[in-house]
């Protein structure tokens, strides 16, 4: 699987379509218009190995799909992309329900008995979400080697064990070690990791930086 569709022109969009390219991925970035500046941009600092287009565009090209939309939109997003573009495709879930309505910090539009990930994989039964990455800063998705030599953990959850497979090989390119990736099971064990951001935007509020993670210790 070599075509990846990354829906979403913000930093982690253009943060984890730039590592794809770099390992050698093909990457189409989609977003609501066809011409989004963010997008083309994408597109010309990769000279011309990413392209661009709408999100049912990236849907169709892609192999596997990124969701790296505002989780507040990704369902509307996914709905663009077409679930016929979505059919048995990996739809690898990086957002999170931020609510910023009422400024911060940002509550979260579902959490406690459901997750975005559920929502997700509820409105397109035929493909394979998997939660992933959700857990931290873009720069250390792509890069966990900046903190503590890599050894930290990032979580993976969904129904379907090959998608998880699949999604755990890309992390390894990423530069996770795999002992450090750890399955937590089904696509309900994503209202854990979503739920932690609550926890996570504090830490980030009390340290002025996004790049840290958790190390689980036994």
């Amino acid at each position: 699987m070599n075509r990846i569709a990354v829906l979403g022109t913000g930093n982690v969009g253009d943060t984890v379509g730039s590592k794809l390219i770099e390992l050698g991925y093909s990457v189409l970035m989609g977003s609501r218009t066809q011409n989004n500046e963010k997008a083309l941009a994408f597109v010309a600092k990769h000279n011309d190995k990413a392209c661009a287009g709408t999100f049912a565009d990236a849907a169709e090209y892609g192999e596997i799909i990124f969701n790296c939309t505002k989780g507040l939109a990704s369902l509307e997003a996914l709905h663009m992309a077409g679930e016929d573009n979505l059919k048995d495709k990996i739809i690898v879930d990086l957002a999170n329900p931020l609510d910023f309505s009422n400024g911060m910090p940002p509550t979260l539009s579902v959490c406690n008995s459901n997750s975005l990930g559920e929502e997700i994989q509820k409105a397109f039964p035929s493909a394979k979400v998997v939660k992933a990455l959700n857990t931290i800063w873009c720069g250390v998705m792509v890069n966990p080697g900046m903190i503590n030599n890599g050894d930290h953990n990032t979580f993976l959850s969904g129904n379907d064990a090959a998608a998880k497979e699949k999604v755990k090989e890309i992390l390894i390119a990423f530069g996770w070690k795999e002992s450090n990736i750890l399955d937590l099971g089904d696509i309900t064990t994503a209202r854990g990791t979503e739920m932690y951001l609550a926890l996570w935007v504090r830490i980030m509020g009390a340290t002025n930086s996004g790049a840290f993670n958790l190390k689980i210790v036994r």
